[in-house]
């Protein structure tokens, strides 16, 4: 199976298919899946474009889905709605709001007369009913895992992470947990799995290629986007607000 793996395309429609196109993705006539590690919305303005175009993939079987932290935060933001959760500054900073005014094809002001609308008809889109329910928490096969921050550990500061024994049986809220994670940092760290690359998002790229391989800056102009590759790990977070690009590797597996 060759598999197409990205993460963190954050609403960022166009970027993602050029990223697909560049991957040879459209003109593989083998079998294949998509990956993505979490991430799909909350940045670009591609919102309905990309729900659609994942929506096709699902409907065909030919995508898998890591559930991310800014899944995470669409589901927190709809819980606490009754309680003006809209109006807190992280769902505006995250991109989490303006997201749903994509899906929902409104506006603020909607959102000041009518907030009831917009949380019934964001209800009703395929990210809240189809997309985030098929989410996982990983996808592994023989030789790799893919997530989306991290394999669920224990974090302690500085900078400090221990992988939890038997990850795949953590509970819902370490998995939570481990969306938020630095998987550079955690496998600069050792903590890896002993048998499988880990393959994540959540992350942007340069900080490994400059924390570790001394390249280049995080965020200035010479900062490399690129998949950072380490010793059990492959991170693929192309930073896309910034760099205007969508990571996409390709895995035969």
């Amino acid at each position: 199976m060759k598999y197409f793996v990205t993460a963190d395309v954050h609403g960022f429609y166009d970027e993602f298919i050029n990223a697909l196109k560049t991957a040879g993705y459209f003109d593989c006539e083998e079998p294949k899946k998509l990956i993505i590690c979490g991430d799909l919305f909350d940045r670009g303005c591609g919102a309905l474009a990309l729900q659609q175009f994942i929506v096709e993939l699902m409907q065909k079987d030919e995508v898998i889905l890591i559930r991310g932290n800014h899944e995470d935060l669409a589901l927190r933001l709809l819980d606490g709605w009754d309680d003006k959760s809209y109006y807190q500054p992280h769902h505006n900073h995250n991109g989490t709001l303006d997201t749903f005014f994509q899906l929902t094809q409104s506006s603020f002001p909607d959102l000041v007369y009518h907030p009831d609308e917009i949380k019934s008809k964001m209800l009703q889109t395929p990210f809240i009913r189809q997309i985030i329910p098929s989410m996982l928490d990983y996808y592994e096969t023989p030789n790799f895992v893919f997530v989306h921050g991290w394999l669920p550990s224990e974090f302690e500061k500085p900078n400090r992470y221990t992988l939890i024994d038997n990850w795949r049986k953590a509970t819902k809220e370490q998995w939570g947990n481990s969306r938020w994670l630095n998987g550079m940092e955690a496998a600069y760290n050792g903590q890896t799995d002993k048998e499988k690359t880990v393959v994540c998002g959540h992350w942007h790229c340069s900080f490994g290629h400059s924390r570790y391989e001394h390249r280049g800056s995080e965020f200035e102009s010479d900062a490399d986007f690129s998949p950072y590759y380490a010793k059990g790990i492959i991170a693929l977070d192309a930073c896309t607000v910034v760099s205007r690009k969508v990571n996409c590797i390709v895995i035969e597996d």
